[in-house]
C-alpha cells in the first residue's frame, strides 16, 4: 500500500507500556481501570499473555447506563448473566490487530475501514503494544511541519 510514510512502522509509534486486563478480571476491576486511566480501550490477555479480546467504552456504557450485557454477546446465555460476571463474558473476542512491522499507512487504513480508534499490536499472539489514531495523527503533523 502506498502512502505518505511507507517506511514508518507501527513499532516506532505504538505504546509499549500497556494497561491491560486479565480475562478473569471482574466487572468492578474494569470499571476501576476506566476510572483511573482515560483510555478508550483495554486489551484482555490470558495467563499466557496472549491477546484474547478487548473491553471498549461502548461495552462500559452499556453496562453502566443500561445495565445490560453488551451487544457483542447477544445469546441466551449472555442475556441471563449478571453484572457480576468476568471480563471474558463481555469482551469483544476478535479485536482488530496488527503486527509491529505493519507500515503506518496500512495501520491507518485498517482503523478507518473497521471504524476503530485503537488497534492492539501482537506478535506471536502476544500483546506487545497499542496504537491509536491519535498517535498516527500526531506523527503525521510532526513530520509535515518538519518538511
Amino acid at each position: 500500500m502506498s502512502g505518505i510514510f511507507p517506511e514508518l512502522k507501527v513499532s516506532k509509534l505504538m505504546e509499549r507500556n500497556i494497561v491491560f486486563l486479565q480475562e478473569d478480571a471482574s466487572i468492578n476491576d474494569v470499571l476501576d481501570l476506566f476510572e483511573k486511566h482515560h483510555f478508550h480501550l483495554f486489551p484482555v490477555i490470558n495467563d499466557e499473555g496472549n491477546l484474547v479480546g478487548v473491553i471498549d467504552q461502548d461495552i462500559i456504557l452499556e453496562i453502566l447506563l443500561f445495565h445490560r450485557i453488551p451487544r457483542v454477546k447477544h445469546t441466551h446465555l449472555a442475556a441471563v448473566r449478571s453484572l457480576g460476571s468476568d471480563v471474558k463474558g463481555i469482551m469483544v473476542t476478535h479485536p482488530v490487530t496488527i503486527s509491529p512491522d505493519t507500515d503506518l499507512n496500512e495501520a491507518a487504513d485498517l482503523m478507518l475501514k473497521h471504524r476503530v480508534n485503537n488497534v492492539c499490536v501482537v506478535e506471536n499472539r502476544k500483546l506487545v503494544g497499542v496504537l491509536t489514531k491519535h498517535d498516527i495523527i500526531n506523527e503525521v503533523i510532526k513530520r509535515k511541519r518538519s518538511v
